[in-house]
Formats: structure tokens, C-alpha cells, sequence
């Protein structure tokens, strides 16, 4: 096995640059193969389109008639582009995408006529095998039907040759079985509420939307090195493997000069997403070897969600083409950064304002105020579910890690901020004197837009941090759907601003104050109220936790513990309250992540078993046998004095033995946890003997692994080591 490590080696460190040319401008290709506003006036007739405009922005339903056309028009576009096949696009609860090809080609039943067919039927539904696919105990196995609908919000695009149309996915009783449906469900209840308290400022709003700009970390590892490894091609980390004597120590990765194969799969990479829209922007390197990120400008929640779902996808199959493989696991590698995704999300009103940033007049200002004070305080009261949004297997090696935010949800606003809060939190209970009025808005309110150009501060130990204009969500994992984070945050910030208008309609009408007056008596309250959740300090100090714990916020360091929140009595009442999700839907999609999380480590112990029993062990013991035999010279040729010429052999020999002993031993321990494990009937049960009893072993079994990797001969070894993984260019 370790010629397969040398021959991945020599490929490798021999390969030739693909060659690669930009095809023109970004600003002309981009959208190129998107069915856009330009597409559609080309192809669509004048009523179709605005059809399809009406369901955009206003949520009007699309008839048949019009569907037909529509559908008459995508078909011609996509043949124009050589299109065969068309498929309707949807992400199920799998945290993936998923997709069933059918051909536009269609013959009569006798085998003529044959013809390119695509009629509205075909574009607004389908119905692919649900059985297959997680469900929660929604749909049984012999119950498959499932139907995919089309969301025209997300427009159709072309990969390959396939038409793809992205859609939701339900069951035949009308359950969500995908992250699409509640999402969209999230972002019109946000658009509700928003909308109901922008009218305080402006009446002339009449939508909201949620932004959002997701950051992508990404390891770029050679295709024949990756494909070495067991472990990563079966995990997506290295369950094994001594960390490298150099790593990111040096810190002369961080926004260093970007590796010539690096660089050329990047720029390939964005042309392909500028061809289907995906407006990446920035990139560089990150603080690990071989990391790297990418980063789009923001966009409208539920697309942006549609564009990093096939941006992952598209990342590996560009990589593919540079022999490269895409890592996209929060923790491939011990003892250097991890990877994550952050969520920069804002709010902008169809009048072209940013509810999350200040503005030149005390009235914007307020404005500003009330949506940035709601935020925390939905935050504050929903810190739990927040926190259960994020977690993962994967994401449980990277929080907390001294890396990336902790497991512990709190607001960061810096300084400048946290002091005008202050001032608001004095303001007069009731009515406000003419002067308070004038002190507020000139003083306090009307000096926000100055106050932020100084604050500067970015607090990178914060999992949610307000960086100027927007909250940065820091703790989303990178392999993750970024709707699970997005649907509870604009569900948390939707039910809070509509408790807000009610408080303050309240004020207004019962107590006769002034619409100000009311805004600000409220925004004092949930200032107090709000408290426990901000911190301005180190998220990684011991001393945070213990703080964090007196304030009573949750600490949740496992996926089996954060996931609770997900199906709390809090949990359900919020989805179903808002409209988000039923009690069917919440409790389905809790015990799906549970099942998830029991699979990934029950995959890894096994994949963890196998390399430690059939790789490292084989090794070491041919290593061994080498110096026995050595040892064995040295007394023929020595006598007596062998024992001290032959010394360090000897202590060799027995470490080895040492380590070999210690992994069969666990291994065996663990196997046997994992059976005790998959004997209960309870996947939360089943979830926690996974993380309590059978994870421990992973970090021991490694470790004598790790040992046998410094101890045995380099020529032997047969996993591809971290110095060749992380540094080969």
C-alpha cells in the first residue's frame, strides 16, 4: 500500500497546469445561462412574462395556460443552447441537491413522431420517488410519492446540457420534505412583519427582503493524493495522521499569493459561476495551508441559498477538471484552522433602503435602531434554536475550536454601539419631555452614522457580530445549507418584530403616546431585556464560558445536546405560530438530523477501525519485524552485549507493541459501544451513545496511531502524510 502513496506522490508533484483562458468579460457572460428578465422578454410572450413577474414579486399564482407558454418558451431557449434534458432541481433533507434527468424527446405510441416536448405540466410538477429520500417518519417506505414544484422566485439555468429548474419538494399530504419550502415560508413572514413596522417610518414600503452573502471556505487537496486516503474519501476528514512539523504557525498563508493551480482553478471556477449567475466577487487564501474562500455579492435570501447549494456542486466538479478534490468538511484536518461559512444577512426595503444601516437623519436612524434592537433581542430570546441551526457532526470539531466562534451564542456590536444602547436604556418611562425628544434625536440617534465610522473593532470570537450594515451569522459550517441558519433567523427576527408592532400599537392606543415616544419606550425595554446575549470580549477565554453560564446561556459543545432545542415546546410554537413549519414538519426534520448525526460517526468509527486494524497495524508490525531481525543480527554478531548496542531498537520494539496493543483494545471497545448503540430504538438515545460512548475512542485510537506514524520507517507508512497533503502545490 505505501507504492500507492508514493505513486499518488509522483503524480501529484509532476502534474501539468491546465491551461485556461477566460472566455470574455465577467460583465457579459454573466447570467449567460440563467432564464433572467432578458432571457424571458426574448422568448416569452408579454402576458407569460408577466406572469412570471407577478409570482416573483408578488406571490400571484400562474395558471395553465400561462404555464404552457412559459414552459413553450424555456424549452426553445434551453435548445438554443443546446440543451437535451431537463430536470426540476431541488434540495431534500439530505443537506445536498438532488435531480432526475428527463429528455426533451418524446415519440407518439407507436414509436413515430418523434419530437421535443416540454409543456407547463412538465415545468410546474414532478414527482420523483420520496421513499428514498429522509422524511422523519413523514412518509412510509411503501408510500413514495413525492412531487417537486416549480419555484419560479429562483430562476431556471442551464449545466451541461441539462435545463435545470429549481423547485420545492413535498409529500402527497402536503408536508415539506426539502429546506426550501419553510425557508420561503420564513423570508414572506419576514417581509409581513418588516414591511407592517417600515410603515412607522415610510409608509410608501411595501416589501421587505432578506439579504444574504454567504463567505465559502474551502480546502483545494491534489485528486491522487486525496484519493489515498481512505478517510477522506469516505468522511471528508482525516480520522488519522500527525499533524505537520510546520502548519499555519508562520501565518504566511493568510491573504498570501495565491498558488499558481490554485489561482487557475479559481479563475475557472468563476467563470462557470458567472455563466449561471452567481455573483462571486472576492478571493484568497485563508489560514490554513491549502484553504482558501470565496465570496459573492449579497443577494435576495432564497437565491443566494439556491447559489451556494450549486456552488458546492459546481466546485467539485471544476476541480475535477484540475484534478484537484474540493474539501468542504468544517475540520478535514488536527491541528490547523477549520473551515466555515459565514451568513452576512440584512434586510432592504423595495424602496432601496438597508434597515441595518445608519443614515443621515434621525428619523433613518431610528428606523435603523428598531430593526437593529429587535434582531437582538429575537437572538436573545431564541440564542437555544439559533445554536441548533448550526449543528452538525462536522460543525461540532470546528466551535469552540479556538478557531472559529464558540458553541455559546452571543451579539457583538462593539464599543460605540453598546454605549448609544446605553443612552436609550435611560430614556423616561411614558411620554418624553420636549427636550428628551430633541437630546435623543440630535444627540443620541442623529450621531449613529459618525459613531460607526470610528468603530472599527471586528470581533472574530463572536458567532453573530454586527459589522456596520449587516449581521454576520460567523458559526454556519461550511458544508452546510445555509437555509437551515437563514429560515430560523428570519423566522426569530419575523415573530419579534411582529410582537414589537403590537407592543407599540398597544402604547399608542391604550396610553395616548406619540409614535416616537411609544418606539422608544419599547426599544428601552427589550434593551434591558436583551442584555445576557451581548459581549464584547474574548468568545475563546475560559472566563467567557463561566460568564456565559451565570447570564444563563446555553453551552451546547455536542449536535446531540443543540439539537433539542430544535423540537422544544419554544421551537414548536414559534414554526407553527409564524407559519413556518407544523409540529409533523419540526419533529420530522429534529429526528432526521439526529438519524444524520448517529450515521456520520457510525461511518467513521467503521472507516476509523478498518485504517487503524488493515493499514497502520500491518505497517507497523512489518516495521517491527525489521528491527527484530535487526536485533537479532546484533546478538549473533555481538552476544551478551547485544541488549545495549541494540538499545533503541529494543525500546522500539516494545513502544510499537505498546501502541499495537492500545488500538486493538479500543477498537475492540468501540466496536462494542457501537453495538450497544445501534440496539436502541430511540434516535435521541441512539444520537447520545454515539457522541458519549463510541466518539471517545476516536481521539485515543488516533493518538496511537499518530505515534506509529513518528515511529515507523517513512518508507513504509501507507496513509499519505499531513506535510504531503497540506503542501503539495
Amino acid at each position: 500500500m505505501s507504492t500507492l502513496r508514493f505513486q499518488a506522490l509522483k503524480e501529484a508533484s509532476t502534474r501539468k497546469l491546465v491551461q485556461f483562458e477566460e472566455a470574455d468579460k465577467k460583465s457579459i457572460l454573466f447570467g449567460s445561462n440563467v432564464f433572467n428578465d432578458k432571457a424571458m422578454r426574448q422568448y416569452l410572450t408579454p402576458d407569460a412574462f408577466k406572469g412570471v413577474q407577478g409570482a416573483v414579486q408578488h406571490g400571484t399564482k400562474i395558471d395553465r395556460k400561462l404555464a404552457d407558454y412559459i414552459a413553450m418558451g424555456m424549452k426553445e431557449w434551453a435548445l438554443a443552447k443546446g440543451v437535451t434534458h431537463y430536470t426540476h432541481w431541488f434540495q431534500p433533507l439530505t443537506g445536498a441537491t438532488a435531480e432526475k434527468h428527463d429528455a426533451f424527446f418524446e415519440t407518439s405510441y407507436d414509436g413515430s413522431d418523434p419530437v421535443e416536448k416540454f409543456g407547463g405540466g412538465q415545468l410546474v410538477q414532478q414527482e420523483p420517488d420520496a421513499s428514498s429520500f429522509p422524511n422523519g417518519g413523514i412518509r412510509n417506505t411503501f408510500e413514495a410519492r413525492g412531487y417537486t414544484a416549480w419555484d419560479p422566485t429562483s430562476p431556471a439555468f442551464i449545466y451541461g446540457t441539462t435545463l435545470c429548474i429549481p423547485t420545492v419538494f413535498i409529500s402527497y399530504t402536503g408536508e415539506a420534505l426539502d429546506n426550501k419550502i419553510p425557508l420561503l415560508r420564513a423570508l414572506s413572514a419576514m417581509d409581513e412583519a418588516a414591511t407592517e413596522v417600515c410603515k412607522y417610518f415610510d409608509k410608501s414600503v411595501k416589501k421587505v427582503t432578506a439579504t444574504l452573502g454567504w463567505e465559502q471556505e474551502y480546502f483545494l487537496i491534489d485528486k491522487s493524493l486525496a484519493n489515498s486516503r481512505p478517510d477522506l474519501m469516505m468522511t471528508g476528514r482525516t480520522l488519522l495522521g500527525h499533524t505537520s512539523a510546520k502548519g499555519q504557525q508562520l501565518d504566511d498563508h493568510y491573504f498570501g499569493s495565491i498558488p499558481t493551480r490554485a489561482l487557475t482553478y479559481m479563475r475557472d471556477l468563476e467563470q462557470e459561476c458567472m455563466l449561471l449567475g452567481i455573483p462571486v466577487k472576492t478571493r484568497h487564501n485563508e489560514v490554513a495551508p491549502n484553504q482558501f474562500e470565496l465570496a459573492p455579492i449579497f443577494e435576495e435570501t432564497n437565491l443566494a441559498v439556491d447559489h451556494n447549494c450549486l456552488l458546492m456542486d459546481v466546485m467539485q466538479k471544476v476541480a475535477e477538471r484540475h484534478d484537484l478534490k474540493v474539501l468542504l468538511h468544517e475540520k478535514p484536518f488536527k491541528g490547523v484552522n477549520g473551515s466555515g461559512k459565514h451568513n452576512n444577512w440584512s434586510l432592504a426595503t423595495d424602496t432601496g433602503v438597508n434597515l441595518l444601516s445608519p443614515s443621515k437623519t434621525p428619523m433613518s436612524n431610528l428606523q435603523f435602531l428598531t430593526f437593529f434592537i429587535n434582531t437582538i433581542k429575537a437572538v436573545n430570546d431564541y440564542e437555544a434554536l439559533l445554536r441548533g441551526a448550526i449543528a452538525t457532526a462536522s460543525n461540532d470539531h470546528r466551535l469552540g475550536a479556538n478557531e472559529a466562534p464558540p458553541a455559546i451564542i452571543s451579539v457583538f456590536i462593539g464599543e460605540q454601539l453598546t454605549k448609544v444602547l446605553a443612552e436609550l436604556e435611560g430614556v423616561t418611562h411614558g411620554k418624553l419631555s420636549p427636550e428628551e425628544k430633541t437630546d435623543l434625536k440630535l444627540n443620541v440617534v442623529g450621531k449613529i452614522p459618525d459613531v460607526l465610522l470610528d468603530n472599527t473593532d471586528r470581533n472574530r470570537t463572536s458567532p453573530f457580530a454586527f459589522t456596520g450594515n449587516k449581521f454576520e451569522f460567523r458559526a454556519v459550517g461550511s458544508s452546510a445549507n445555509c437555509s437551515n441558519a437563514m429560515t430560523t433567523l428570519n423566522t426569530i427576527v419575523a415573530k419579534q418584530l411582529k410582537d414589537f408592532k403590537i407592543e407599540v400599537d398597544a402604547l399608542i392606543d391604550s396610553k395616548g403616546l406619540k409614535k416616537d415616544e411609544a418606539i422608544f419606550n419599547v426599544l428601552r425595554e427589550y434593551i434591558k431585556l436583551s442584555k445576557k446575549i451581548l459581549f464584547e470580549g474574548d468568545g475563546y477565554s475560559e472566563a467567557w464560558e463561566i460568564e456565559a453560564g451565570k447570564r444563563g446561556l446555553s453551552n451546547f459543545k455536542t449536535t446531540p445536546e443543540a439539537l433539542k432545542a430544535r423540537a422544544s415546546k419554544q421551537a414548536l410554537d414559534l414554526f407553527s405560530e409564524m407559519g413556518i413549519m407544523n409540529h409533523i414538519e419540526v419533529e420530522a426534520r429534529y429526528e432526521i438530523e439526529l438519524e444524520e448525526y448517529t450515521k456520520k460517526i457510525q461511518i467513521e468509527g467503521r472507516v476509523l477501525g478498518d485504517l487503524s486494524q488493515n493499514h497502520v497495524i500491518p505497517t507497523a508490525i512489518r516495521y517491527q519485524n525489521t528491527l527484530i531481525e535487526n536485533v537479532k543480527g546484533l546478538k549473533e554478531i555481538f552476544g551478551s552485549e547485544f541488549e545495549k548496542i541494540g538499545k533503541e531498537q529494543i525500546i522500539l520494539i516494545r513502544e510499537i507493541s505498546g501502541h499495537i496493543e492500545g488500538i486493538n483494545s479500543k477498537v475492540e471497545a468501540m466496536t462494542n459501544e457501537r453495538k450497544k448503540a445501534n440496539n436502541l430504538t430511540d434516535a435521541h438515545k441512539m444520537a447520545e451513545a454515539y457522541c458519549n460512548n463510541v466518539k471517545p475512542y476516536f481521539e485515543i485510537i488516533r493518538n496511537h496511531c499518530d505515534k506509529l506514524e513518528l515511529l515507523v520507517d517513512d518508507e513504509t507508512w501507507t496513509l499519505t502524510k499531513y506535510r504531503e497533503l497540506l503542501f503539495t502545490k
